[in-house]
């Protein structure tokens, strides 16, 4: 009788210890898995970081490109209101001399 006793114990023991390692094994790839996830989280963090640096670098260029627009636009203004300036200045002396054409030959 104390045969069957050792065998019974035996096999329980087996299957306890069975167990435990099964569950150490899964354990360790329940671990495993939040380490490769993070990883492929992280590898997507990294290039949706990368795409938004070459967005904003891209914006950085194109404000670049229109502020030097806007300058150059400026200056043509500029030299757009100094011409307009000297056709003012020309036409009201124009028109002075006329008058003082048109005087003098009232005069005469």
């Amino acid at each position: 009788m104390s045969r069957p006793i050792l065998l019974v114990s035996l096999l329980l023991f087996l299957v306890f210890t069975s167990q435990f390692e099964w569950n150490q094994h899964i354990v360790n790839e329940v671990e495993a898995r939040p380490v490769a996830i993070s990883q492929k989280q992280q590898y997507l963090l990294d290039r949706e970081e990368s795409v938004k640096e070459k967005i904003i670098l891209s914006q950085e260029k194109h404000i670049q490109k229109l502020k030097s627009l806007v300058q150059s636009l400026e200056e043509q203004l500029s030299a757009c209101k100094g011409k307009d300036e000297f056709v003012n200045d020309t036409t009201g002396s124009l028109t002075e001399i006329l008058n003082e054409l048109n005087h003098h030959k009232i005069m005469e």
